[in-house]
């Protein structure tokens, strides 16, 4: 009975009335890929110019609790996003989702300061290969990996956890590496398994265009989510950072 779920699916497309599956995958992932562009351009442009270093230093020495305000933000955005998918317009979605990519630019500045600029530049062509092997795995693969679904809120869990008591525990911080391994591991899997929710909201969807492009924004926003934090957690097991 498990083998008729992809034979449903690919039914569905046979009846499909509109663009193609690969058409809608292609734009969903060109607009995760326009929100890293913001945040990547943005962190950059704060880090690599004088007036914009000159700001993050402003901000940071001028602005109590900086980094926190805009942690509140950025989960402001995500959730409401989320909670509101059914109820805003996609034009809302999107704005939504490259505000997301803005605050996240402009908190990545301080990182990529931190951080080596080669260090920075392999660590993101090391996320795109592991980022882009498990996104083509995810499309193509015939396997339900919504069966890992437990498993990797588990390991979602454990590294919220995990991080938090690094936080206010020092002596958590011998485990970093470990916690950074299973971090890539974790998020290895979710860019598999987002990338086939496409396939499942494209089926989902079908017969409402709203709802269908509101479900492209919302998985760019999944697997926009799935590169930063594998970029992070590489980042923290691999980067050089500046004397």
């Amino acid at each position: 009975m498990e083998n008729n779920f992809y034979e449903q699916e690919k039914q569905m497309e046979r009846q499909a009335v509109g663009e193609s599956l690969g058409r809608y995958t292609a734009k969903t992932f060109l607009l995760m890929f326009l929100g890293l562009l913001v945040t990547f351009g943005v962190a950059l442009f704060l880090a690599g110019s004088n007036y914009g270093r000159y700001a993050v230093h402003y901000a940071l020495y001028y602005v109590p609790y900086i980094h926190l305000i805009l942690l509140i933000a950025e989960l402001f955005v995500v959730v409401g996003m989320t909670a509101c998918i059914h109820k805003i317009s996609t034009t809302t979605a999107t704005v939504f989702f490259f505000l997301y990519s803005l605050l996240t630019g402009l908190t990545f500045s301080v990182i990529f300061i931190a951080y080596e600029m080669s260090s920075l530049v392999l660590i993101f062509g090391a996320t795109a290969l592991y980022f882009g092997g498990m996104a083509v795995f995810g499309y193509v693969t015939n396997i339900d990996l919504s069966r890992m679904r437990n498993v990797l809120l588990g390991g979602l869990i454990f590294l919220i956890v995990m991080n938090l008591l690094m936080m206010f525990i020092p002596a958590f911080e011998v485990a970093d590496r470990v916690v950074c391994t299973i971090g890539v591991i974790v998020f290895l899997g979710y860019t598999a398994y987002d990338t086939q929710k496409i396939r499942s909201f494209y089926g989902a969807y079908q017969g409402d265009e709203v709802m269908l492009k509101k479900a492209s924004v919302f998985s760019a926003l999944q697997l926009y989510l799935d590169f930063v934090n594998m970029f992070l957690y590489l980042l923290r097991l691999l980067g050089k950072r500046k004397n």
